[in-house]
């Protein structure tokens, strides 16, 4: 029961707003999901990726500068 709230309370995402926000091309986007680097869920033919999943990555990718 609390799964199915979590999963009620998630905001998904398109690839091509994926791609928008974090300004790459959509099979750049494809490529990191189906290598297993950024979850998403499957609807249908598409692909739906999880924000909070977008957000953690660009944090754990993130490389400051000096």
């Amino acid at each position: 029961m609390a799964e199915d709230r979590q999963v009620a309370e998630m905001n998904f995402m398109t690839v091509a707003e994926v791609a928008a926000l974090m300004r790459v091309s959509k099979m750049t986007v494809y490529r990191l999901v189906h290598n297993n680097e950024l979850p998403a869920v499957r609807v249908g033919r598409s692909f739906r990726v999880p924000r909070q999943a977008v957000d953690d990555y660009l944090n754990e990718s993130y490389h400051g500068t000096a």
